[in-house]
């Protein structure tokens, strides 16, 4: 099987890296903006959307509002922002706010802040590659018809870029996120510009749209509610900020450093962003309601199920740059790739801190082994099964996935920066150096503000879309919870079991009374007759040769071969009247261990070695069967002994080929190479 997936497999995800070669694969600060920012970069393509549409339940007259909004949102990003650059220089090793939480507040806060975090990158994933479908779709109408399709199609790509590895998969990012950012500076510098010079009256497409308000004249608490509601929908452009402190080890040297200017660099663009759409919706009158097809009106008329409602920033290009345009055209392209790539945020983050938690026996051991491109290829691999099965349940709606989103990030935020405000007092009370006292001061009071903006924040989002989604999400965290602390106390409990004792006359240190060798024999033949060679060397007290009795001519002629032969071997034969052989080769094993419980029983089983995936399911599946079942057996040791047919040895000097040919520096030698040269002929 490996033979046939090898070659397909270097064609997607490229040669095998070394492992001395993990330092080539660092990221300089322009490739990991992209890489560990792409997610909070791409949220300006949906967050603005999400806050009008929750706004326009109460008409058009609460649009008013989302300037606000938008202020409480920037003050809340450059809070993180500055809290997480505590942080990087706190804890470079990359375990982020999961290391955070269980150094400062105990092992229970930090597997809390990883389930948080577990379930925020399936769910970055999800969303993003449904609201980049959704950007797409109004462009081509092919991909809003399979939706579901085309977004598990993406996921699929997505997930062997990243198989590539972290640098190279970089690389494909950073150009589509580069052309994102700059074609969102250029609409809004170009707007700011049309608006306020030249005096222009740009209008979307839905300027002329008006909204049946589902709750008119909101006032009081019901208006409060609701712009909360709008707020936590607005906080989606926060998510991902935590990548980059999870994402430390893969930066270059000065680690930290880069790390840090990397999050000031996303913060300040994601703000910027934010703000110049918002600001452009308003100005171009953009409508955005929850169900359009009943709640946008058009000449006192609802505008009907056929309306597919663009988002808020191909509205505002097209009012700014114009429907059709060269511009308006690569923003469109590029806001979709780049959706598709902010998914890249939780490839990279879900890995790393699977192999962290996998390191501290929370999770299973494979996700901490890197892959042959030096990537966390199960941890890649996982991520994407749970997010193409939340996207087909969701039907890859970002509506639908957006109201599970961002608990777990805030979840995450609060618990971290509480950590962070623990772990300064612990330095303050032994740090004497007055300057570098106040320093700890400062970050404190940093760390301290963000802890409390970001509980409330919590507190907002849990009440706001507790009832629209969110208890999925914390329905989630509960399992992954669960499911790590059950993982936990099993390799615990089998660590504690496997312990190597200290008293040199414990059992497992003391010597087998006897040895007892069985050879399972079904008939006589090479295979046969070397598993037969090899037990006559192990030095057994008492060897013996077993067969079962399924088939009344087979046995005897296996018994008069065997006399004929004159094998020295006692030969038992086990009757088997329901014709099963696992059954009673396993009942004869345990009863040999209840004569003698000190004595150790050796199974010895001939197999045959063929060359080809398919014959494997030919062969060896009875052997495969009882040695599955033999490991439950104390005191059964198995031992399998292989004998190669002809097409494993051709499988193997192809395989020897294919190295030798693959080895750098290799020349390639035909049949002619490979004779021994004759010496030339010399005169006397």
């Amino acid at each position: 099987m490996s033979k046939l997936t090898d070659v397909p497999k270097r064609i997607l995800i490229g040669r095998a890296l070394r492992s001395d070669r993990l330092g080539e694969t660092l990221l300089p600060k322009r490739i990991a903006l992209p890489v560990f920012a792409s997610d909070p970069l791409s949220s300006v393509a949906y967050a603005p959307g999400e806050v009008l549409l929750v706004l326009s339940i109460a008409g058009v007259s609460a649009y008013h509002f989302s300037p606000w909004i938008a202020l409480a949102v920037i003050v809340l990003m450059f809070t993180v922002v500055a809290s997480y650059r505590q942080n990087v220089h706190a804890y470079p090793s990359g375990g982020g706010d999961y290391e955070v939480a269980t150094t400062n507040l105990g092992p229970k806060a930090g597997l809390t802040v990883a389930s948080a975090l577990l379930v925020d990158y399936v769910l970055t994933v999800a969303v993003s590659i449904a609201s980049g479908i959704e950007n797409l779709g109004s462009a081509v109408p092919f991909v809003v018809e399979h939706k579901v399709l085309c977004a598990v199609a993406v996921i699929v790509l997505l997930t062997l870029m990243n198989l590539r590895g972290v640098k190279e998969s970089g690389k494909l990012f950073a150009i589509p996120t580069y052309v994102f950012v700059a074609g969102v500076f250029i609409m809004i510098a170009w707007g700011a510009f049309r608006g306020l010079v030249l005096g222009d009256t740009m209008r979307a497409p839905t300027a002329d749209y008006h909204i049946r308000a589902e709750h008119q004249g909101l006032a009081g608490f019901a208006l409060v509610f609701l712009l909360l509601r709008a707020f936590s929908s607005g906080c989606a452009a926060l998510t991902g900020v935590e990548a980059i402190s999870n994402g430390v080890p893969a930066f270059r040297k000065p680690k930290s450093k880069n790390a840090a200017t990397t999050l000031a660099m996303m913060g300040l663009l994601a703000v910027t962003m934010f703000c110049g759409i918002i600001a452009l919706a308003m100005t171009t009158k953009v409508r955005m309601a929850e169900n359009p097809a009943t709640d946008l009106i058009r000449g006192g008329i609802p505008i009907g199920s056929g309306y597919v409602q663009n988002p808020v920033i191909s509205q505002v290009a097209e009012a700014v740059f114009g429907k059709g345009s060269f511009l308006f055209v690569v923003l469109a392209a590029a806001t979709a790739l780049v959706l598709f790539l902010a998914a890249n945020t939780a490839y990279n983050g879900f890995p790393l801190l699977g192999s962290i938690l996998a390191q501290d026996r929370y999770l299973p051991r494979q996700l901490h082994t890197r892959g042959d491109r030096l990537a966390f290829s199960n941890g890649i691999v996982l991520l994407a099964g749970a997010a193409m099965l939340l996207t087909v349940i969701y039907g890859a709606d970002s509506t639908r996935l957006i109201q599970l989103y961002i608990v777990g990030v805030f979840v995450s935020f609060t618990l971290s920066q509480t950590g962070m405000v623990r772990h300064w007092n612990r330095h303050l009370a032994v740090e004497k150096d007055p300057a570098k006292r106040r320093h700890m001061v400062r970050s404190r009071a940093i760390n301290a503000f963000g802890a409390f903006f970001t509980g409330l924040v919590l507190v907002v989002v849990l009440v706001t879309k507790f009832t629209h989604g969110a208890w999925v999400a914390l329905l989630g965290m509960c399992i992954f919870y669960a499911t790590m602390t059950a993982i936990r106390k099993h390799y615990d409990r089998v660590a504690e079991e496997i312990a190597a004792p200290e008293d040199p006359a414990d059992d497992d240190m003391t010597r087998p009374s006897r040895v007892h060798s069985v050879v399972l024999i079904s008939k006589i033949h090479r295979p046969t007759l070397r598993a037969l060679a090899y037990a006559r060397l192990m030095r057994s007290d008492t060897l013996e040769a077993l067969t079962v009795n399924v088939d009344v001519a087979e046995t005897k002629a296996l018994r008069e071969e065997w006399e004929r032969r004159g094998i020295d071997v006692p030969l038992k034969v086990l009757d088997s009247p329901y014709r099963e052989i696992t059954r009673p080769i396993i009942e004869y094993v345990k009863g040999l261990r209840k004569e003698s419980p000190r004595a150790a029983v050796s199974v010895i089983i001939p197999e045959y070695v063929v060359g080809h995936w398919y014959e494997h399911l030919l062969h060896n599946q009875s052997a495969l069967r009882l040695k599955g079942r033999l490991l439950f057996t104390p005191g059964v040791m198995v031992t399998s002994v292989p004998y190669q047919l002809a097409s494993s040895e051709a499988a193997r000097n192809r395989a020897r080929r294919r190295q030798d040919w693959s080895a750098p520096g290799a020349v390639r030698r035909g049949p002619a190479a490979e004779r021994p040269k004759q010496p030339s002929a010399t005169k006397d």
